[in-house]
């Protein structure tokens, strides 16, 4: 758009404006380079009503011109809270009322997400317009609910009641909406309109209270809890109560707000589909000012959780946080055991068969705690030997990809100063060395890819993707090593005699080669032989062992018994070798 009539529009000098049309009609059909916008568009934006006036009555059609975003002019007055102009417009073509952009946003939509409660009224005076939303993901109420307009909701549900239970695609709600925000005005209007719209649920189960608590809105959680007392003993799908989701979330005041306003002795203790109490959640968190709290307000800290677990337990599976070291004394000073320290007949039965369940066979309490240890630090050990190949592997793909390059770029014999063609181009072993070079070259970069690109969690995928990563090096590097080869006969002078040179050379290049890839060969023959070997001991091992007749001891060994079988598999590289390393 020119820039002299972009500033008079801006300004809203009628008068420059039509001087300018009248010596440059075409002036009239420019726009803004980035948004597609008019002069219409930036005339009703402003709110000048004069100028909207003038453009309307000589160019009538421009009412139902859509700039970049799929917008009309009307979308913008809308937005901005201009009435007047907003009334021009519909004046001029009724039609563009029912417009939307391409975010399916309509004119009442963009009105409601800013606030502008006098266009609103103006608007849904149109009531097919809030029929049109009666099938979309997200609606006017949405957008106002959630900014805290507190009148527009207002106004919406003086027209269509129904909306106060309209869901969003996610499944909210506009009063869960309004919680998660904390617009305590709009949540006061919404219940006064329909009070048990706190009962509603999203599609996590989650009531508008849990929403407030996960977010932490203190005065939400007591506007709400003023009205409905029993909307705090709703509990999610997963069975987490709001006081879960305040410990969850690292919500202290939330917490202490609802424990000091609540008699909730009882659902502090309440265990959610995990068995995990509100203390469990706190522990595991290490939220050590949410633990000392609820050690105060007296929560049992001996409740047993699904996994077999106490608090102790949970916090204790973890002693290398400094956190941990202060949550530990305060939970033994409480009262608080391990599961193995516990009467049998304070573990419920579910737990006890569960552990029972999944463990092989039992052992001695205290080897497997110690063999635990030992096992941990090798495991520790282990990944850090593979966080170091998977850095080795990649500065040797990189160093590949360089050699490669840097050959590939000044082949062996140089180039022709005439042609620049290489000189040794049309020899056979020239094109030998070309073909394993470029092979070498490309093999590597995308050994640099992946590793790059690829982060593994787990020491499996690690492991894994070594293996492939490491193979895909040896390929490279032979292929490099049969490219200097090549280069070398290429380069050396072909006399009579110099055929066993040639041949012994190749040769030597080869024979370090399988020399080296038998060596490892072997080495990995051997650790297969033992982990195969560890693997029938392990078997023969498990079977010839017989249960305990303690509950109590079971109960404690099966969890250690547990943890050890699940690692089974995934760490029997360790296991089956003392040498302090392994080959893959």
């Amino acid at each position: 758009m020119n820039r002299l009539l972009y500033e008079t529009v801006l300004k809203g000098d009628t008068i420059t404006f039509l001087k300018l049309i009248q010596e440059n009609e075409t002036l009239i059909t420019q726009t803004v380079a980035e948004s597609s916008n008019t002069v219409l568009h930036l005339a009703a934006r402003f709110g000048h009503v004069e100028l909207v006036s003038e453009i309307l009555k000589r160019w009538p059609e421009m009412v139902a011109v859509e700039n970049g975003d799929m917008e009309t002019a009307l979308h913008e007055a809308c937005r901005e809270g201009e009435v007047e102009v907003m009334k021009m417009l519909m004046a001029a073509d009724e039609g563009v009322i029912g417009k939307v952009n391409f975010r399916g946003e309509s004119v009442l939509f963009v009105a409601c997400e800013r606030g502008k409660v006098e266009v609103v009224k103006h608007l849904i005076e149109f009531q097919w317009l809030l029929v049109h939303e009666l099938d979309a993901f997200m609606c006017s109420i949405h957008v106002a609910a959630a900014a805290g307009h507190k009148e527009i909701v207002k106004e919406i549900l003086k027209v269509r009641p129904e909306f106060a239970r309209k869901y969003t695609s996610e499944g909210y709600t506009p009063l869960h909406l309004a919680c998660s925000r904390g617009h305590v005005d709009t949540i006061r209007e919404l219940l006064w309109f329909e009070p048990d719209l706190l009962c509603l649920r999203d599609h996590k189960g989650w009531t508008p209270l849990h929403w407030a608590a996960m977010r932490g809105r203190v005065g939400t959680i007591g506007e709400i809890i003023s009205i409905s007392l029993e909307s705090a003993d709703m509990a999610t799908n997963h069975g987490e109560t709001v006081l879960h989701l305040t410990v969850k979330y690292n919500q202290f005041a939330g917490l202490t707000y609802l424990m000091e306003s609540l008699n909730i002795l009882e659902l502090v203790n309440r265990q959610d589909n995990d068995g995990n109490t509100v203390l469990h959640i706190a522990v595991a968190g290490k939220l050590t000012a949410a633990v000392l709290y609820l050690l105060q307000r007296g929560v049992d800290v001996n409740i047993i959780n699904q996994k077999g677990q106490t608090a102790l337990d949970v916090v204790q599976s973890d002693g290398s946080n400094s956190t941990t070291l202060q949550i530990v004394p305060a939970l033994i000073d409480a009262g608080a055991k391990r599961c193995d320290q516990l009467p049998p007949r304070d573990i419920p039965e579910v737990v006890r068969r569960n552990l029972i369940a999944h463990s092989p066979t039992p052992i001695q309490y205290h080897h497997s705690r110690k063999k635990s240890h030992r096992r941990s630090k090798q495991i520790e050990l282990q990944n850090e030997g593979l966080r170091n190949a998977r850095n080795t592997i990649t500065i040797v793909a990189v160093l590949i990809a360089t050699v490669t390059f840097t050959a590939g770029i000044n082949p062996p014999g140089g180039f022709s100063q005439e042609t620049g063609k290489a000189k040794m181009g049309t020899k056979l072993p020239f094109k030998v060395f070309m073909v394993c070079n470029i092979i070498a070259l490309f093999l590597s970069l995308g050994i640099v890819n992946v590793l790059v690109s690829v982060i593994p969690f787990r020491r499996k995928s690690m492991m894994n993707l070594l293996v492939a990563t490491h193979k895909v090096m040896w390929v490279s590097t032979m292929f490099m090593a049969a490219a200097y080869i090549a280069a070398t006969w290429t380069i050396l002078p072909h006399r009579p005699g110099s055929r066993w040179l040639e041949i012994g050379l190749m040769v030597v290049g080869v024979g370090c080669t399988v020399i080296v890839l038998l060596g490892l060969g072997v080495l990995l023959v051997e650790q297969w032989s033992r982990k195969r070997e560890w693997r029938r001991r392990k078997g023969k091992k498990m079977k010839d062992l017989t249960p305990n007749s303690s509950i109590n001891s079971q109960v404690g060994e099966m969890r250690v018994i547990k943890n050890s079988h699940q690692s089974f598999s995934s760490n029997s590289d360790i296991d089956s070798s003392d040498h302090g390393y392994h080959v893959y």
